[in-house]
């Protein structure tokens, strides 16, 4: 399933995977054939929290984007209304890093999701969440 344009309407500004906001960081997400989605994405320097390391808010919007781009890819519109992340190690600014996320189990209109951040095969950081559909 893909993204259908009326999500392409209410997510088109993202700061994240949106294509209108100038400032976005454009994240491409694919889904496979057992329904999760993954993306790469090269961190830079802008993105620095302590130095040298990417900044922890950004590590954990990666996240949730992930999975809100999942619910997306499943013709789901919902937002995120708990998110718990674990850091595991420090992720380096300049770090190529694989995104992927799945649905972990469905009660509509509640859903809940994880999603892990690697690099190398590592794994950096991980979420879980839990999200609220929305008519629009």
């Amino acid at each position: 399933m893909s993204k259908s344009n009326e999500e392409d309407d209410l997510h088109a500004n993202c700061l994240l995977c949106g294509n209108c906001n100038p400032l976005s960081l454009h994240l491409v997400f694919t889904i496979d054939e057992n329904g999760e989605v993954t993306a790469s994405f090269k961190g830079r320097q802008l993105l620095q929290g302590y130095r040298g390391m990417l900044h922890g808010g950004v590590i954990a919007s990666l996240l949730d984007s992930a999975m809100t781009n999942c619910l997306f890819r499943h013709g789901i519109n919902a937002v995120t209304g708990e998110l718990k992340v674990r850091y595991r190690h420090p992720v380096p600014c300049s770090a190529v890093l694989f995104l992927r996320a799945r649905i972990v189990s469905r009660n509509q209109p509640l859903y809940a999701l994880r999603s892990d951040l690697e690099m190398d095969g590592k794994l950096m950081a991980s979420a879980s969440a839990k999200f609220m559909e929305f008519c629009r």
